[in-house]
């Protein structure tokens, strides 16, 4: 009695492991999805991944300033587990996810006064390391109002985009630099490319 009993038990145990398992995996959203082969898909929940820095009218060496226009709040957001595995060894991951928001600047809403606030979107890119592509990363743009789009293919031609993520960034293609908990944990690790 007290052994079948006890395989009942373990057979119940299994069962139930088995319901959390395959719920887990149901509700575990997916980071990197792709549609067609290399068309990526954007995360419905990319604003519940790892916000790793927000940037404020930040004008990239070759751009120009945009006179009298207020100035563009940029957001990134990098997938759970390629921030977690970063964080405790300074190097992404193959199948990391970076989604950077694009959003307006408000000064004059409600309560505030001075300052600038988060407003409404502009536009949304990716770069995403995977080893599949020839180069280890490609970058995506998936527009923004109401052309935007939910999936994309990568950029045609990403030659500016590849020169700058390798000339200027501190761990591997990536502003490390701009993000403060990932450049501290890259300089704890030994990560940093030279000169920073």
């Amino acid at each position: 009695m007290f052994m079948r009993a006890t395989l009942a038990l373990f057979a119940l145990a299994i069962v139930l492991c088995g319901v959390t398992v395959a719920r887990a995996r149901q509700s575990a959203p997916a980071e990197l999805r792709y549609e067609s082969g290399s068309r990526l898909v954007l995360p419905d929940n990319y604003r519940e991944w790892a916000w790793v820095s927000s940037g404020l009218g930040m004008v990239y060496e070759g751009e120009a300033q945009r006179p009298g226009r207020p100035p563009v709040f940029t957001n990134v957001f990098v997938n759970p587990s390629s921030h977690r595995a970063f964080l405790e060894t300074g190097r992404w991951p193959d199948r990391t996810v970076f989604i950077l928001e694009f959003r307006a600047s408000q000064t004059a809403g409600s309560i505030n006064t001075a300052g600038h606030y988060q407003g409404a979107l502009l536009s949304v890119e990716a770069e995403v390391k995977d080893a599949r592509f020839p180069d280890g990363w490609a970058f995506y743009n998936f527009g923004g109002g109401a052309s935007m789009q939910t999936t994309t293919a990568p950029i045609e031609d990403p030659a500016r985009c590849v020169e700058c993520h390798t000339k200027h960034t501190a761990v591997e293609r990536t502003f490390v630099q701009f993000y403060p908990t990932l450049f501290e944990a890259a300089r704890k690790h030994g990560t940093l490319k030279p000169g920073f």
